[in-house]
């Protein structure tokens, strides 16, 4: 979804919506929800609901959604964390979700070890249930 994303123009969420269901008619079914693309938290919960009342709950499973959280190098507080526990609190929120798909974990600096920090926090939101699956990008062999 980075294409509506600010900077690439206005979107009308109407033909947004209409070309989301053109999309799952062909097979697609998976939507990048990274946290800085703007509006596409709200355009896929609106699609989500549409396609519920359209065709059917069954429908919707077929529809996963994720989003990534990239925090800066330095020190991972439960601070910096709880700021993005509430983050996807809203996420959750706007997509219309009890838990989220998934979430990419980015790492900025391998030297800084307090990744596995966050990753300690990511699966701390895992056992909660408010996410299903963790993955990660940016990541080298090593260090996977």
């Amino acid at each position: 979804m980075w294409q509506i994303s600010v900077g690439h123009g206005r979107i009308n969420p109407k033909i947004a919506i209409e070309s989301m269901f053109k999309y799952v008619d062909a097979g697609f079914t998976t939507w990048d929800l990274a946290d800085h693309y703007g509006p596409g938290e709200d355009l896929i919960g609106e699609f989500r609901r549409q396609l519920i009342a359209i065709r059917g709950e069954e429908a919707v499973n077929n529809i996963q959604a994720f989003t990534k959280w990239v925090p800066r190098p330095g020190k991972m507080t439960k601070d910096i964390f709880e700021e993005n526990e509430e983050n996807i609190d809203i996420f959750l929120q706007r997509i219309d979700v009890k838990s989220l798909d998934l979430i990419q974990f980015h790492s900025w600096e391998y030297r800084d070890s307090n990744y596995l920090d966050a990753l300690k926090y990511m699966v701390e939101l895992q056992t909660e249930s408010k996410i299903k699956h963790l993955a990660l990008t940016n990541f080298d062999t090593e260090h996977l």
